[in-house]
């Protein structure tokens, strides 16, 4: 992964020229390039195979020419070697062609996109769907972007296989030793390490290009938050009017206290839709001396069949690791159809304690409570070695009230006010809710 500021030529090394070498030296290899938009793919293509064609390229790699009957801009092939280049937009189509080297290079078009929950989706399922199984084995993938938000595919792919990745961060203006630690701990890299291109302190970049002058002037103009995530490539989360990301604690592990005796509830909020619409999300969570500790997130988009073998199956886990001390909760919903659904389940979990509830009062309003306690700093997620859902789990509440889900934080705020109505551990009220019990 390559993190460089706009307008810093790194489409040009890694999209253009970059191709051209690859082919030189693995002329049986093919290139995927892919980008926000296809013309852009096609036209580095282009640029690509022009180069190829070159009298300087020829020089120095008299072997390895464009094969004259096959060389659209979209698709080129090699002469008499199975290399070739096939260019494409993000979702377009790819599907039938391999690579020994892929490239993506700014799968986000602008700002707004890469903010839109539903297009970073939209790009994830795509990378790990099509893109990521065009890949031979033992081949090469080089992602190439400006940060703008920190669950964008970088991210994305960062938190799941970070360990796999090379990272080459290139800030626009060199940091100091503390801020590079800081900014890279921030974003799961390692620490320690000094300015890749041995820079001192707020030296740019690419001072031919932009001065350190300029630099300064855009700084003012994009605003702190694009600063940071444009041109320092350390994206900090959209946060909304709610919540911020420093209100969140994580830790390694919950004390002893509250694994072998606090009050624990796993809270569901349901819902029923495969592979679209609405999330499930089951948080469970105990209250121990005025902390609140987030110990799990089950969350996905499942069928009613599906998600009820996901309820039952967390039951067994929660069960088997803290005994039957864990109460299963979830979200009863009105008219008879909500009665049917919710003895369902508590037939479908009978072997554990489980209790349907009829909420009241809007989502706002039930959230307040944990809300007040976040802001107070009472909070912890309890991440383990292996967790992933931390990430999205912040990110939803960062994104309230303008996100597109709620499902989390929904379920949050049902285990919060469950334990808040029974327990002296916590020092704020909580919404009412009117019980239900199987």
């Amino acid at each position: 992964m390559i993190f460089a500021p706009p307008q810093h030529g790194k489409s040009e090394l890694v999209s253009v020229r970059l191709p051209a070498f690859w082919l030189a030296k693995n002329p049986d290899l093919p290139v995927i390039l892919s980008s926000y938009a296809a013309s852009l793919a096609d036209s580095k293509s282009e640029q690509a195979r022009n180069l190829v064609e070159s009298e300087e390229y020829q020089r120095l790699f008299p072997d390895i020419k464009v094969n004259r009957t096959s060389r659209k801009v979209d698709f080129w092939r090699l002469l008499g070697h199975k290399g070739y280049m096939k260019s494409a937009g993000v979702g377009g189509p790819i599907t039938g062609h391999g690579a020994g080297l892929g490239i993506i290079d700014d799968p986000f078009e602008n700002w707004d996109r890469a903010q839109s929950q539903v297009y970073r989706k939209h790009v994830w399922d795509w990378y790990r769907t099509t893109f990521r199984t065009r890949i031979w084995e033992n081949g090469a993938i080089v992602l190439i972007m400006t940060r703008w938000h920190k669950g964008d595919l970088a991210g994305l792919i960062l938190d799941d296989q970070g360990d796999e990745w090379e990272v080459l961060r290139l800030p626009a203006i060199a940091e100091s030793q503390e801020e590079r630690d800081k900014n890279n701990e921030y974003l799961g890299l390692p620490v320690g390490e000094p300015d890749p291109l041995g820079r001192a302190e707020g030296d740019p970049l690419c001072p031919t290009r932009f001065s350190i002058n300029a630099l300064l002037s855009l700084k003012k103009d994009v605003g702190s938050m694009g600063w940071s995530a444009e041109y320092q490539g350390v994206p900090r989360a959209t946060e909304g009017n709610r919540f911020r990301e420093e209100w969140f604690k994580v830790i390694n592990e919950a004390p002893a206290a509250v694994i072998d005796r606090a009050p624990m509830v796993r809270y569901w909020d349901n819902a029923a839709t495969q592979d679209g619409g609405c999330y499930t999300a089951g948080v469970l969570m105990s209250v121990w001396e005025h902390i609140i500790y987030i110990l799990d997130v089950v969350h996905g988009q499942w069928s009613s069949e599906n998600r009820d073998k996901v309820m039952l199956s967390t039951a067994q886990t929660d069960a088997a690791a803290y005994g039957n001390r864990v109460e299963v909760h979830f979200e009863k919903e009105g008219g008879s159809s909500g009665v049917d659904a919710a003895t369902a389940i508590i037939k479908l979990l009978s072997r554990y304690p489980v209790y349907a509830d009829r909420v009241s009062g809007s989502k706002d309003v039930r959230l307040m409570p944990f809300e007040a306690q976040a802001e107070a700093g009472n909070v912890r997620l309890v991440a383990r070695p292996g967790t992933k859902w931390v990430r999205p789990y912040i990110d939803e509440f960062l994104e309230i009230p303008n996100g597109l889900y709620r499902d989390q934080s929904d379920a949050t705020s049902g285990a919060y006010n469950l334990l808040a109505l029974r327990d002296d551990n916590v020092e704020t009220g909580s919404s009412p809710i009117d019980g239900y019990r199987g």
